[in-house]
């Protein structure tokens, strides 16, 4: 047995890898939270300045350079009928600090929500970004289609998914109201890290992204793993025609599992994130495991070509003492589901998108973050 991985800090390393691994599933999240209903939140509305008109908001695959409003434009922007769900505001010029963070470089369709600043956390927690992309071979562009942050506390010894879905609506700082699945793209790490937490609150310590190669190869070289399935799923599956996992324990392996994260034909994108959490949380009890930190040996000399991160050896060392106390029925799962959003159509792209109920979700990472 390779004693790297009989350590917490090689166990760790384990672990966040194959945590991250799932997170390339471009899957949506599940309607898991419950949140009470509370007041809508407040906005800013940016209006274009005089003489301008409203530059569509660009649909995927976006630019790798933003394009800038025109200088020419008509006298007055059109107007816009907006969800009632997002309350409005009259329109103003763009505050000249932007309370602390940057400004649009396009003009959105939609009002710019009020930032929701960042909330305070207990000590002893830290927060990273699992992010899975789209990316796939010869594609020089990606979206970040799963975002998920676990949130790991000492004191409580605990660890919190929370699931963000690909098509929330959000303001990306600097840049315009985009899905969030775009701001990685757009400026990487910090420009998400800024997104997350003018929408939601919470600014993560660290992320780590993975694509679609190599999920099927580490999941079977850690070993078949055991997904508790909440429902059964039928759904067709290359070369095998219609196939079925039934409700119970499940044991998988590389394919059968990205099979059943990524069906999506015969449930529904909510579902989808239901199964991946389920995945995930497999996963993790298996590199927890003994069994596991033996398959895992062969993983160690890959994680550098699979995972993108900013987790370094010290980073590790200061999360390496959690990993050994984690009961998984200490693991709790949050996502921004059905509840918390409305639906709502870009009038000028014909995106399908969800609009965050900042209230609603503000609660739900109070609740998350273990903020009392």
């Amino acid at each position: 047995m390779d004693t790297r991985f009989a350590s917490p800090l090689g166990r760790t390393c384990c672990a966040l890898a194959l945590l991250a691994l799932l997170a390339g599933c471009g899957q949506r999240p599940a309607p898991q939270s419950v949140a009470q209903s509370g007041p809508p939140s407040s906005v800013i509305v940016v209006g274009a300045p005089p003489n301008s008109t409203h530059t569509p908001t660009p649909f995927q695959p976006l630019p790798i350079t933003p394009t800038l409003a025109p200088t020419e434009r008509p006298t007055q922007a059109p107007t816009r009928e907006l969800p009632t769900a997002v309350p409005l505001a009259t329109a103003t010029s763009i505050p000249t600090n932007w309370v602390g963070y940057p400004g649009p470089v396009i003009y959105p369709p939609l009002a710019i929500p009020n930032p929701v600043g960042r909330l305070p956390q207990p000590d002893n927690q830290i927060n990273i970004l699992l992010l899975g992309s789209d990316q796939r071979p010869y594609d020089s562009g990606f979206r970040t289609d799963t975002i998920i942050l676990v949130t790991l506390n000492s004191e409580l010894k605990t660890v919190t998914m929370t699931s963000f879905p690909r098509d929330l609506y959000v303001y990306i700082p600097g840049w315009t109201m985009e899905r969030i699945n775009a701001a990685f793209r757009y400026g990487g790490f910090e420009t998400l890290a800024m997104t997350m937490e003018y929408n939601f609150g919470v600014r993560p310590d660290h992320y780590a992204l993975v694509n679609f190669k190599g999920f099927i190869t580490l999941i079977d070289e850690l070993g078949e793993i055991d997904v508790e399935v909440g429902e059964t799923l039928t759904d067709h599956r290359d070369n095998k025609g219609q196939y079925t996992v039934q409700a119970g324990t499940v044991r998988m392996d590389g394919e059968t599992a990205l099979w059943y994260v990524r069906s999506r034909y015969s449930s529904s994108d909510f579902d989808r994130g239901r199964r991946q959490q389920e995945v995930l949380l497999a996963i993790f009890k298996k590199i927890l495991s003994l069994d596991g930190v033996r398959g895992a040996a062969a993983l160690y000399d890959r994680f550098d070509e699979i995972v993108q991160t900013d987790i370094g050896l010290l980073d590790v060392v200061g999360i390496a003492p959690l990993a050994a106390q984690i009961d998984p029925g200490n693991i709790r799962r949050y996502s921004v589901g059905p509840d918390l959003v409305t639906p709502w159509i870009n009038p000028y792209n014909g995106a399908q998108v969800l609009l965050p109920n900042l209230s609603l979700t503000t609660q739900m990472m109070r609740e998350a973050l273990n903020i009392k």
